[in-house]
This record gives structure tokens, sequence and C-alpha cells, in this order.
């Protein structure tokens, strides 16, 4: 009788340490607010559970096998079920992610669920255009939609949280990563940037608790996307000016949309890692701007402070890291091992960990998982909504946005839908796995409709493929360099036949979907391997060339500028790119893309961007070398900010602002009127740019500061008005402040950054 009482003793004892009483749990109250049941959970944790919430582990074992024994991943298992990890990433499945958040959720002895990460860049298994590709959609609403989807694919898949929306502005086209951004501008980027944000949360925080909606993430904080010589990981230097008006102005965004996280970035910052920089996190983030959601760190910024120079060793990495409001640490492994020493220590202050984990835990009932935890695991809704139609046509929709008409000199586009006889020619072509693009860890392989695909669906024209050399050699992976065929041109001949027979030549060339991305820099931005040969040897038996670019980042094509009369970019479009392509190629989509960033004529114009600063000697005034300019090559880009054609033809007359001279404060009203001239339906995208013609910090030589896409019926006019605010004429300072000077300014209004309609105003004070 005795055993038998300490056994059913030891068993409560067992069950109590795993499973506290719900009597014991307020926080799980849903008729107090959020704050109130953080107030009641925090006194609760113990110092080691804090710290644990500050942890983010990787996927680290088959989580629905048996536990793991031995090595990292024990250890990883033990510290779960102590409730010492407050989130895991890459864990992905409804079975996987149950499993794991059972053990948080039931092994534990407060039961904090986890909130479970994930890189979904440009979509999750159904994959849309890579994110600078959406950006030159400049539709919005596609964009946000284009977030909805991959939310709601992610979290019918247990995902609640994501690493994006990539917000870096930058111009230089060798850093790799420039394919997740939105491009050059800061206002573009600012009004993508709370689009993404709204599609991957919802409108508001309260749609955070709807199941198919996931917390995002904006990154990288800050000032990533100006790595010198576009070398991932590198040095940022840049002035306070180019920080204030260029970096900043899409985080700030993405937090008035609501925002959710921040991931801080790899980069130095006035020499300070970003991972470190209390003026970044706790000055202007949680200070100035007031964000209360929890910051990230990139994966394992926090250890990597140590080699940058800046940290002594792993607990002074920890020490910087937390005091400069780093609140949880990804895969670094060091919070959890030197944050309670540090506490115990008195150098670090508890109220700093209270104050991180009260941010993660808002962001945790925010999403609903303390109210459910497995409102994610829903196995029907996996099955269901994983692929599915809806899903296809909207990456669809938004691919077909997303391309970009370069050059359609002798009207070979659209092609006929009968009685040609085209060419299709290059590896790209039939690659059903390259378009996918990167960052798409959780799609298949090879789950892309390729262009051939596409092209095969329009039946009433001779169609003949050739590859004509292969692009790249042996398997392309997420984690290797892409080796590139460079001798093996076995394919030309058959390809020049080809060509040499057809009324029409479609060549696929461009980028492997893997030559882009983090760790993905290049010094050449030219075609690679043979493409560029094979490009030349087709155009000597038949010019009557249309080049479709598959690509992550510009690409340096002056030849091809010059020569091939018809020039498509495509970029890296998802999972529906073959059925884009050939919907615009064909005409059934009229193209209405316009490019986000500017493509230079070759690497040695880069960085180059539209909204540049004219400089002490902008033109060649003495007809002397004495001006700012390249003595082998125009300074303008090949293509600039802003360009795209379309099928059909808009003018521009009749721009008006309501008067030349206006008080500080006082709004601008600029309209103007826009006619499809052409033989084509029509998209349109209308573009506002300003010039201060004088301030206290020189200003660029042209700001985007409002854009209408508008739909045009051939013959068809409208009226598109935009009004300029204080929020548009202002600039900051050198100290970040805010400042709308008197002066005069001028505006362009137009279809590119490099022409349009001119006129200017006043304000006095």
């Amino acid at each position: 009788m005795k055993n038998k009482r300490i056994l059913i003793i030891g068993i409560f004892a067992l069950f109590t340490a795993g499973n506290m009483n719900a009597q014991k749990r307020p926080y799980l109250d849903k008729n107090k607010t959020i704050e109130q049941r953080i107030d009641l959970l925090l006194p609760l944790m113990t110092l080691e559970e804090k710290v644990g919430q500050m942890n983010q582990y990787n996927g680290f074992w088959d989580v629905t096998g048996p536990a793991p024994k031995g090595g990292n991943a024990e250890l990883k298992y033990e510290h779960l079920r102590k409730g010492w990890v407050g989130s895991m990433l890459t864990v992905r499945g409804v079975k996987e992610v149950r499993a794991v958040q059972k053990i948080a959720v039931e092994e534990t002895r407060l039961g904090i669920p986890l909130i479970i990460g994930f890189d979904v860049i440009h979509g999750y298994k159904t994959l849309s255009p890579i994110p600078l590709a959406e950006a030159a959609s400049w539709d919005l609403e596609a964009i946000k939609k284009s977030a909805a989807i991959a939310a709601d694919e992610a979290s019918a898949s247990g995902i609640n949280w994501t690493f994006g929306p990539n917000v870096d502005i930058t111009n230089d086209a060798r850093w790799g990563r420039v394919m997740e951004g939105a491009g050059e501008d800061p206002y573009l980027g600012s009004k993508i940037a709370i689009a993404r944000v709204k599609g991957f949360q919802g409108e508001t925080t309260a749609d955070l608790a709807k199941v198919n909606t996931i917390a995002a993430c904006a990154k990288h904080f800050a000032a990533y996307g100006y790595v010198e010589s576009g070398r991932d990981y590198n040095l940022v230097d840049i002035s306070n000016s180019k920080l204030f008006n260029t970096v900043l102005p899409p985080f700030e965004a993405a937090t008035k949309a609501g925002v959710r996280t921040f991931m801080n970035s790899f980069n130095l910052v006035n020499g300070i890692p970003a991972t470190g920089n209390v003026f970044l996190q706790r000055d202007i983030l949680k200070g100035k701007w007031k964000f209360d959601g929890f910051v990230v760190s990139d994966w394992a910024s926090v250890r990597e402070m140590i080699p940058h120079g800046y940290a002594k060793d792993g607990e002074d990495a920890t020490l910087k890291a937390v005091t400069a409001g780093s609140d949880m640490d990804m895969e670094s492994h060091l919070y959890v091992a030197e944050l309670v020493k540090l506490v115990k220590a008195g150098k670090v202050k508890e109220s700093l960990i209270d104050d991180a984990v009260r941010r993660i835990l808002r962001v945790k009932f925010e999403l609903g998982l303390f109210d459910d935890p497995y409102k994610y695991c829903d196995e029907k809704r996996e099955k269901a909504t994983i692929g599915n139609k809806a899903n296809n046509d909207g990456v669809l929709d938004m691919a077909k946005k997303s391309i970009v008409l370069l050059k359609n000199d002798k009207n070979l586009l659209p092609l006929k839908k009968s009685g040609q006889k085209i060419a299709l020619i290059g590896a790209l072509a039939n690659d059903k796995n390259s378009p996918l693009g990167s960052w798409r860890i959780a799609a298949e392989d090879n789950t892309a409709v390729s262009v051939l695909e596409g092209m095969q669906q329009y039946k009433d024209n001779q169609l003949v493929f050739e590859k004509g050399a292969d692009l790249i050699v042996g398997k392309a992976t997420f984690l290797d360099e892409v080796v590139f065929n460079t001798t093996d041109k076995s394919g030309f001949e058959a390809a020049k036949t080809a060509a040499k027979n057809a009324d029409v030549v479609v060549m696929v060339m461009g980028e492997h979907g893997f030559q882009s991305g983090e760790g993905r820099s290049r010094t050449n931005l030219d075609l690679p391997g043979l493409q560029q040969e094979l490009l030349e040897e087709i155009y000597k038996v038949n010019p009557k060339i249309v080049l479709v670019l598959n690509n992550g980042r510009p690409l340096t094509i002056p030849w091809a500028a010059e020569h091939v009369p018809a020039i498509v970019e495509a970029w890296h479009l998802g999972t529906q790119t073959g059925n884009a392509v050939a919907q615009v190629l064909y005409g059934d989509y009229n193209p209405s893309g316009k490019l986000p960033i500017s493509f230079p004529r070759n690497v040695g114009q880069v960085p180059i961007y539209y909204n540049n600063y004219s400089t002490g000697r902008p033109v060649n005034a003495d007809k002397n070398v004495f001006w700012s300019h390249f003595s082998d090559v125009e300074k303008k880009p090949q293509f600039p900010f802003g360009f795209g054609l379309s099928y059909t033809k808009f003018d521009y007359k009749n721009l008006k602002i309501n008067k030349t001279t206006f008080a500080k404060g006082e709004p601008v009203q600029i309209s103007v009127e826009v006619t499809n001239s052409g033989s084509y339906d029509g998209k349109e995208v209308v573009q506002l740019y300003i010039h201060d013609d004088f301030a206290s910090i020189a200003r660029p030589v042209a700001e985007l500061k409002g854009f209408e896409l508008i739909n045009l019926k051939k013959g068809e006019t409208k009226t598109v008005s935009f009004t300029l605010t204080d929020a548009q004429l202002g600039f900051y300072d050198n100290n970040g402040n805010y400042l709308v000077e008197p002066g005069t300014f001028k505006i362009k209004v137009g279809g590119s950054s490099d022409k349009g309609l001119e006129s200017g105003f006043e304000i006095k004070e």
C-alpha cells in the first residue's frame, strides 16, 4: 500500500511538473487583455524560462520520430522540454509542427507555445515571382494578394511567422539579395513594404488571430543593401543623409503598417554590427518609432560579432546584443548559454530580459497561440490549400503583371497566333527548376511551368525547340556555387538551323535561379556561360529575335540592347513562369511592368540609380573633359528606373498645378491627362517626380513622390491627379529631423524617370 501511494504521488508530481494546473495559469483567461495576460505570466517564469523565450533553434531532428540521442540535437530537444526554446524555424508541415508544439505546450512547466518561423520570401510551395519582379508590377493590390497567398499556404502547413518582407533599398546589382527587395527607390519601397506586411498579417493587428495570416518581419535592419562592392555580409559605410532619407523610410513604413517583428542585418553600420547597434534598435526602432514587437537576429549574427572584431567572446557578444535591443537569438546558441549568468552577475538587468520576453509573448498572444496552440495544425486544410487552383491563378496573375517590355523596335511582339514558324532556343526555355528562383526552400524542384510548356499551349504555330547549349554543369543547389558550361557548344548548329528556318526566334536567357540570392554576389552582370556567344551566332542567321530574360537582378546587355529588336524582362517568375511569359508574348496580356531598379550598361557604372545628385559639374559646359562623366560610356543607365513599354502607346498632355505659389503646409494639387493612342487596351504607371532646387542638404535630381496604375482602353483619355503635402516635400537632416523648407520645386510627370512633362512651383514661409 505504501509503495502504491509513493507511485501515485510520483506520477502526480511528474504531471504537475510538466503541466501546471489550469488554475495556476491565469494567463489563459481570454477575458483579459493581452497586456494583462502577459502581466500574469511573467512573474510565474523563472529566469531560465524567460531566457528560453529569447532562444530560437533551427529544426534539428525527425520530430515525428524518436527523441534524438547524443550531440547537438539531443541538447536542443532537452532545452525544448525544459521550456528553454521560444521559437523554431524551418520546421514545416502540420505533422512536424504539431509534434514540436506538443512538446512545448504539454511537456513544459508553463506550456508556452512556440512561434514557428520560416523563410516565406515569394511564396511557400506555390511560388510567386521573386520580390524584385513583383516590384516591377507597381501594383500594390497584386503584391498584397501575393503575400496573402503565401501566408495562406504557409499557415496551412503550421507556420505562423515569415522572415519577410525584405525592405532593403539597394542600387548595386552586384549584391545577390537585390532579388529579395523592391529595388532602388525608398518611396516605391515603402509602399511595397506596407502592401507585403498587410498581405502577410492582414489589415490590422487583430487579423493576426485569423488562421490564414502570419506575422511578418521587416528585414534587414539596417542598410544591408549598401554593402561595399555588393558583397554579402560586408561593411556598410554611408552618410546619415543616405541612412535617414533612403534606407530607413521603408522600415518606418512597415512599422506604421503594424509589422510585428524586425530582423537585424549582418553588416556593420558606423563600425558597429547592426545586431549590437543601440542607435538603430533602441534609439530609432523602439524609441523614436515606438515599435512594440520584437527583434530577431539574423542567423547566428550575435555570434558573428566576434569575427567582426566588435565582441571579445560569446559572453561579450551576448551582453552587447541584448543591451542593443536584439530580443531573440537565431541559432547563435549564446543567449541560452550566457544570459542567465550575465543577469546573476549583475552585468545585464533583468528588466531588459523582461522587456524582450514581453515583446515575444505579445506576438504569441496576438497570433492566438495561447488560446489554441494547434490552430495552424489542420491536415485537411493543409491538403486543400497547398497548390490549389486559386493560388495558382493568383501567382499567374502576379507573374504577368511583373513582366517588363524593354524593347520592341520592329513590332515582333506580340507574336501571331497562327501561321508562324517559331524557333525557341536556350536551355532556360525548357527549364522547370531555375524559374522558381532563389529562396524557395519549401517548393518542390522542377515544379515550374517552363516557357516551352507555356508556348506549346498555342497550337496554331509551328514551334521548334533547340537548347543550343547547357547553361550549367551538374546540379544547382541552394547551398553550392553554380558551375556554368563554358566549353560544350555541341548544340549550336542545331539551334542555328532551327533559327534559319524560322519566321521569328524566341531566345530565353539569363541567370540560373540559384545565381542570385544570399551569398550570390557577382562582379560580372553579363549573360553567364555560353549564352552571349549563342545569341550572337543566332543573330547572324536570323536577326528577328525576341530575347526573354530570366534573372534575379539587373543584367548588363549592351550588345543585345543595340542589336536585338525585342527584349522582354521576365525575371524569375515562380510556379507559373511559362504560362505568364507565353501569354505576354502572344498578346493575351499586354505588358505593363516598369523597372524598379536601373539596368547599367556595364558593371563599371555600378552603383547606378535615377535619384542621384547633380554634382557641381553635371554637364559639359566648356567643351572639355572636366565634367562628371565616363570617358568610355554614357553616364545614363541602359534602361532607367520606372521604364517599361507596352504594346500600345500612351500620350501625356495638359500638366497642371492648381497655382504657382504655396504657403508652407498647403497641399499642392497636380493633374495630367493620359491618352491611350495605340491599338491595344493597356495599363500605364503614371509617375510623379519632384526636385527641390536648393535646400540645407542637397537633394537628388529627381525623387519619386507619387504613382498611379491606370487602365485605358484604346482611344481613352483619363485625368490623373496627385496631391503633394509636407510628407512628400520634405527630407531628413543629418540628425534625423524631418524638414520642409521654402524654395522652388520642379516636377515631372510621365511613364519613366527619364522623361515626362515638366513644370514647377514655389513654397514660401
